[in-house]
C-alpha cells in the first residue's frame, strides 16, 4: 500500500509524508522539527518510525526542520550534492553515517520503498522531484517546477498519487504587489508553475490514460492564488480534456499549515 499526505504546503513551509508498504518517509521539512513531529502524530505516524528524510532542494521553506528532525530521531537525509552544498550551514551538523548523496535518474531503496529521483528546473543548486514505489504502485512529488517537459511528465505519469504544484494564478501575479524582478523570476523557467500549467498537466495525465489519479494541488502562493481559484482552474482544464473531476480524476488542495487528506493506493 502507498500513502501520501502533505503536512504543510506553500511558501511558509513544505513537508510531505509518503509511505510504501510500511516504509515511512518524509520529503522535505520546511517547518520546524517540532511542528513536523506534531503533525505526523496528528495523522497517526510516530516520527521515530520514519526511515528517511528526502530533500528536494536547499530553499529554507523545504529544509528548516531537516537538521533538528534528523538529529532527534537519527534519520538519514538523502539529497543531491548540490543541495547538500547549499543547505549544510542551515541544517547544521548531521552525523556522517546519516548523510546520503543521491542524483537524478539513479534509483535507490529505503527498506521497502524504491525511490526514483528526477531533475527539476528551479533556481536551486541541483533540485529534484521524487517518485516512490513499492514495486507495484507509484506516488510522486513534483513541485517547485520552472517547466513541465516530457522528462518530468514521464517521471510522474505512472503514479496513482501525486502532489503537483499549482503556485499562482497568472492574472493575480501580473496585477499583484510583487516587484517586477520577483514576478519575472516566478514566471521564468526556473520559477514556479501556474494553475493553468498544472491544469494542462492534469488534463494530459487524464487523456493519456494509465492508473486512476488522486492529485493534491500544492505550493500555492498566499499572495497570488487561492485554493478555490486553483481548484477551479484545474477543474476547467480537466473538463476541456474531456474528463470530470471526482469521476475520472480526483483533485483536492493541500493545506497550507495543516495536514491534508491522506491519499491511499
Amino acid at each position: 500500500m502507498l500513502k501520501l499526505c502533505t503536512l504543510s504546503s506553500g511558501s511558509s513551509g513544505n513537508a510531505v509524508y509518503a509511505e510504501a508498504d510500511g516504509t515511512k518517509i518524509l520529503i522535505d521539512c520546511g517547518i520546524t522539527g517540532k511542528a513536523a513531529a506534531d503533525r505526523l502524530l496528528s495523522i497517526g505516524v510516530d516520527p521515530s518510525e520514519l526511515a528517511a528524510i528526502l530533500v528536494t532542494h536547499e530553499h529554507i521553506d523545504h529544509i528548516k526542520g531537516v537538521g533538528v528532525l534528523s538529529r532527534r530521531f537519527g534519520l538519514p537525509v538523502y539529497a543531491s550534492i548540490g543541495t547538500w552544498n547549499g543547505m549544510i550551514e542551515t541544517v547544521g551538523a548531521i552525523p556522517h553515517e546519516n548523510i546520503r548523496y543521491i542524483e537524478a535518474d539513479t534509483p535507490f531503496s529505503v527498506d521497502e520503498a524504491i525511490i526514483f529521483p528526477f531533475a527539476t528546473s528551479h533556481d536551486a543548486n541541483e533540485s529534484l522531484g521524487f517518485t516512490v514505489s513499492n514495486g507495484q504502485k507509484f506516488l510522486s512529488l513534483a513541485t517547485d517546477l520552472g517547466v513541465v517537459d516530457r522528462y518530468v511528465y514521464d517521471s510522474i505519469c505512472q503514479s496513482e498519487l501525486l502532489v503537483l504544484e499549482a503556485n499562482h494564478d497568472e492574472n493575480m501575479l501580473i496585477t499583484g504587489p510583487y516587484p517586477p524582478y520577483l514576478k519575472q523570476r516566478i514566471f521564468s523557467d526556473v520559477g514556479h508553475i501556474s494553475n493553468r500549467v498544472c491544469g494542462a498537466l492534469c488534463g494530459r495525465l487524464l487523456k493519456e490514460g494509465g492508473p486512476e489519479k488522486h492529485i493534491l494541488l500544492g505550493h500555492l502562493s498566499l499572495e497570488n492564488n487561492t485554493p478555490q481559484i486553483a481548484f477551479d482552474t484545474v477543474r476547467r482544464s480537466v473538463e476541456h480534456a474531456g474528463g470530470s473531476v471526482g469521476e475520472d480524476i480526483f483533485v483536492s488542495v493541500a493545506g497550507r499549515e495543516a495536514p491534508s487528506v491522506i491519499l491511499e493506493a
